[in-house]
């Protein structure tokens, strides 16, 4: 007996410490399927990232538009001379002496008249060679200039500028889309968490409960044992047995512990939230219930990954139209205005402000660009085409993904049954091994037997389930059907309901 209470004592006092431990806290908050899906996509990380690139490239665009606006920019600058311009006038355009000899003709030339007694000065004429060229000069300009305006320019004519307007909202439809993206792979990560913390919590209870049948095999062989009804072999085998269980449940439930925290990771919120998976694998075994093939012909028109690669390829077309539209002339609309000043001193109040103004049109016609512009498209069309390849190849590997899934569907669903069955048989063999033990008409290696396929039965069960769930948890995400509208739209902000 002493042995017996020792055997006890030293096996439940791990669990006991656990329980003392559990009661200290409070008890976890129990999460459906649901309330973690609406919890990680609002708390995800990557759906925040998604989120805010999609605000980002709708920032980008309202700035792609701002370039149909008038673009308004204002002026000003100041400038010191330093050393003035000196210019110079030669004598065939600027004839000094003819100038003077006419104006003393007009006005000196009466004056003279009325005093004859003056003598009336005759202008030199210069020589030819001093009438061609000159080397005397003088200065222009004043010391500061001073200059202050405002000019506008807008594009009237500019099939390039349209056609990257339509490029830029094809770039929002593409943060869109990979939006969705990051919401499909979320929903299909927290899925497989939360089946994979059913999963663990299952074989925890299994393992467990092979445990306590160990634990009472062994205490009643204890009591034959004593009453020398029952071999020292038997009593060594059965704490052998015992012993043999105890790391299935410590690992069972490490495993249990670590299905929490990932779940907590993908779901993104701190890992020292308590809380727990509701529920039970058997609860989603109704789901397993119909024929895969009465569902037809699956289509991929919702799949994010060909919804994004036909959305690039929507924007190389448009590239090429833009590479070639290059070659189209533009037309736009300027005006300018501005004041000039310019002066010798700092008196500001003094100062003439000479204004100048202007509106006019201009137009450019490209001629030639050395090949660039016809290499550009060249490029555009190749990419396109490595488009087109890749297109090609990702439906056809997602048609072969669909395949796999709805065939793990399948083969979990005939799992199931038979793993049921046999949870149900190897039950009943393992109470009839029992009661044969007990009255000494079958081996403890019988008793043994029976445990072990009971035990393998059970998990057996709760695997199948948990394949099943995630196969179709893996072929929704691939169909892409969550976060689209009756229209085929995208909605982000629909709040996701588990079916």
């Amino acid at each position: 007996m002493r042995k017996t209470i020792s055997l006890v004592v030293s096996v439940f006092l791990p669990f006991l410490a656990l329980a003392q431990a559990v009661d200290t806290t409070a008890a976890p908050t129990l999460l459906t399927l649901e309330d973690a899906l609406r919890i990680a996509l609002s708390e995800n990380v990557s759906v925040k990232v998604a989120d805010r690139e999609v605000e980002r490239t709708g920032y980008a665009r309202k700035g792609t538009y701002s370039a149909l606006f008038p673009q308004i920019n204002g002026s000003a600058s100041y400038q010191r001379t330093i050393k003035k311009q000196v210019m110079y006038m030669d004598g065939g355009g600027f004839d000094m002496s003819s100038m003077m000899a006419e104006t003393m003709a007009t006005y000196l030339l009466p004056l003279y008249a009325q005093h004859p007694d003056v003598p009336f000065p005759t202008p030199a004429v210069p020589s030819e060679e001093e009438s061609s060229s000159s080397n005397e000069g003088f200065s222009v300009g004043r010391w500061n200039t001073w200059s202050a305006g405002i000019n506008a320019s807008m594009p009237l004519v500019n099939a390039q500028l349209w056609k990257t307007l339509r490029i830029s909202d094809q770039d929002v439809e593409l943060a869109v889309e990979k939006a969705r993206s990051s919401r499909l792979e979320t929903v299909n990560q927290v899925k497989q968490a939360f089946f994979a913390c059913l999963l663990a919590r299952e074989a925890f209870e299994v393992y467990k409960s092979a445990y306590e049948n160990a634990l009472e095999n062994c205490n009643q062989i204890q009591r034959r044992y004593n009453a020398q009804k029952a071999s020292e072999l038997d009593l060594t085998r059965a704490k052998t047995t015992l012993a043999n269980a105890i790391p299935n449940v410590y690992d069972a439930e490490s495993s249990m512990i670590l299905s929490l925290w990932q779940l907590k990771a993908v779901m993104g919120v701190d890992l020292e939230e308590n809380f727990d998976v509701a529920g039970s694998l058997s609860d989603y075994a109704q789901h397993m219930l119909y024929d895969l093939h009465e569902s037809g012909e699956l289509s991929l028109e919702n799949n994010s990954s060909l919804r994004q690669l036909a959305l690039q390829a929507e924007q190389l077309a448009n590239t090429i139209k833009v590479q070639q539209y290059a070659a189209l002339p533009t037309l736009s609309l300027s005006f300018n205005y501005s004041l000039n000043a310019m002066a010798n001193d700092f008196k500001f109040s003094e100062y003439r402000w000479s204004p100048y103004s202007f509106v006019g049109l201009n137009l450019s016609i490209p001629i030639f660009a050395g090949g660039q512009r016809l290499n550009a498209v060249r490029q555009a069309r190749v990419q396109a085409g490595e488009l087109d390849l890749q297109r090609a190849n990702t439906e056809r590997q997602l048609k072969i993904a669909i395949r796999q899934y709805l065939n793990q569907m399948e083969t979990a669903m005939k799992s199931y049954a038979s793993a049921e069955s046999a949870a149900g048989t190897a039950q009943k063999a393992y109470d009839i091994a029992s009661k044969s033990y007990d009255v000494g008409r079958s081996t403890l290696t019988d008793l043994n037997d029976a445990q072990l396929a009971l035990t393998q039965a059970r998990l057996g069960v709760s695997q199948a389930v948990f394949n099943f769930v995630v196969a179709k948890a893996n072929l929704e995400s691939t169909l892409g059907a969550d976060f689209i509208d009756a229209g085929g739209n995208v909605q982000l902000n629909k709040t996701y309901i588990h079916e």
